[in-house]
């Protein structure tokens, strides 16, 4: 019983539209799923990804229009990487990103991998990671996207990373119950005394990475407009999804049992310094309730949605684009 890696990742956004312009015409993700926030069908729930939908390469938003802005802190999930296959294909982005007013750090060596740090026009926390020299779980295919060459475009999640205020109590739940390995450690760029450790499983690599960091010299996070709500870790199948459930009763780790998302199955954790953690399925996908070649062109419902959609859909803003 091994998590395999990232499964997704959910952020919130106040502004679907804008959100759905950035991350598709700029990034050049596909939208692979329009639908709504289950417990709360107001708002909506939107999927990018890679051209197929694969688990590893999902990035979601939930639009919460009030929300206010984010107040970085601790108690975070404080950046979420995305793949690119090459060194190259950082200095395409870095003139992509200069051409439509994107903040962006230099291309910086971090773990033996060059990266971009940016931020969408919300301040959401991001990082593009070369997959030049990565080794272990294999990224997938970018959408085909006129301005942005196959070769260089997103083909996933990369390590995503957790900033908390007790890293001993994040550290048991990520070695001792989600079974994570301890990869590498470097120095924090606030602290240089203070170690931040990457946490690896499965087959390893970029798409299977999570980032510890302590800090105590912040308060906690306040969420809002470009904040991350949740991260997710891949659960092979529902078989391995109910034993990773009977793992988390039987050591007492808070949970919220099965849940099924239609899309795929899951189960939510609180960690002990109030993050949100997700184990998801990897199927049954995106393709489960409209087809392949279509999919986020129009509102997907879950089965027990479905009679709710005129509701729905008049309580929605129409978004248009995304494909």
């Amino acid at each position: 019983m091994e998590l395999k890696g990232i499964h997704h990742v959910s952020a919130i956004t106040a502004n679907a539209a804008g959100n759905l312009h950035f991350y598709t015409d700029i990034m050049g993700m596909r939208l692979v799923k329009k639908t709504v926030n289950q417990d709360a069908p107001s708002m909506y729930h939107l999927f990018y990804a890679d051209e197929a939908g694969n688990p590893g390469t999902e990035l979601t938003f939930f639009e919460i229009p009030h929300a206010g802005a984010t107040r970085p802190g601790t108690n975070s999930i404080s950046l979420t990487s995305l793949r690119v296959a090459s060194d190259e294909a950082l200095y395409f982005w870095k003139e992509r990103f200069k051409k439509y007013g994107v903040d962006q750090e230099e291309i910086t060596e971090r773990v033996g991998r060059k990266t971009i740090r940016f931020t969408d026009a919300e301040g959401q926390r991001l990082m593009l990671v070369s997959d030049e020299k990565n080794a272990g779980v294999e990224g997938g295919t970018p959408r085909f996207h006129k301005e942005v060459p196959k070769e260089f475009g997103i083909i996933g999640l990369g390590p995503v990373t957790l900033t908390v205020a007790n890293g001993e109590l994040t550290r048991k739940l990520i070695e001792e119950v989600l079974k994570f390995s301890p990869a590498a450690t470097y120095p924090s760029e606030v602290d240089g005394q203070r170690e931040v450790v990457v946490y690896s499983t499965g087959e390893g690599g970029t798409g299977a990475e999570l980032i510890l960091e302590e800090r105590t010299d912040l308060a906690t996070e306040r969420l809002g407009r470009g904040s991350v709500h949740h991260v997710a870790l891949r659960a092979a199948d529902q078989k391995e999804l109910s034993n990773w459930i009977e793992r988390l009763t039987e050591m007492k780790v808070p949970h919220s049992g099965f849940i099924d998302r239609f899309y795929f199955r899951s189960v939510y954790i609180k960690d002990p310094n109030g993050l949100t953690i997700e184990l998801a399925t990897d199927g049954p996908g995106f393709d489960a309730d409209e087809p392949f070649e279509t999919m986020g062109e129009s509102l997907a419902l879950p089965p027990f949605l479905e009679p709710r959609r005129e509701e729905i859909e008049r309580r929605l803003k129409p978004l248009g684009g995304g494909n």
